[in-house]
């Protein structure tokens, strides 16, 4: 069964690439998939695998051929991103953990068998270089998470639409991701995520995008 928790990575500023804001990780068995979103024109990547030092690599390392420059990063604590982001970054970058706490689940309740905890509070931890405190957040990541689970059914809690093969699942999110880059008008910035970064003049239609 598919389920979505919020935030990986999130990015702030002085980039001139596709991505720097992490969005969602979508796990389907022992499989997540992460979204990154320019802070500026809303466009997002994908990268689907586990929640391990294997696909943090991997994921650092396409993160790093989509970015150009220095630009802030902030992660959640799981270690494996540290020795990523050091592996393909170095130091050119600002690099920050964000450490949440979280209290323990309601099971008192009626709602029990849906509790989940809440977060306490939370520690930023520096990496890497000089973030910013003001930028040290994942708070961006839980907009796309919404949008996510929203538009895509199989990504809502406790649901019977999850992906019965892998196959399927990657070709649904690259489809969402292409819908959501070319044809999807962003309240944000007015235009398509494509359009504000300069790949593309118009919108694109649904046959457009299926023809492309």
């Amino acid at each position: 069964m598919t389920r979505c928790t919020p935030c990986v990575l999130c990015g702030t500023h002085r980039t001139l690439a596709t991505v720097h804001r992490i969005a969602v990780r979508l796990r389907r068995s022992s499989r997540r998939c992460c979204l990154r979103s320019h802070s500026e024109s809303e466009l997002i990547s994908h990268y689907i695998g586990q929640r391990d030092a294997d696909s943090a690599w991997y994921f650092m390392r396409d993160l790093r051929a989509r970015t150009e420059g220095i630009f802030q990063l902030t992660s959640d604590g799981l270690r494996a991103y540290v020795d990523a982001v050091d592996a393909h970054f170095a130091t050119s970058i600002h690099f920050a953990q964000l450490i949440k706490l979280h209290s323990s689940r309601d099971i008192t309740g009626p709602d029990w068998y849906g509790a989940t905890s809440r977060v306490t509070g939370t520690i930023p931890s520096v990496r890497c270089g000089r973030p910013e405190p003001r930028f040290v957040s994942t708070s961006y990541v839980e907009g796309l998470n919404l949008s996510v689970r929203t538009h895509l059914r199989r990504y809502a809690r406790r649901t019977n639409a999850h992906s019965r093969k892998l196959a399927n699942h990657e070709a649904c999110v690259a489809l969402w991701v292409a819908w959501y880059n070319f044809v999807r008008v962003n309240t944000s910035v007015g235009i398509t995520p494509c359009m504000a970064a300069g790949i593309t003049s118009t919108i694109w239609t649904m046959r457009e995008l299926l023809e492309a």
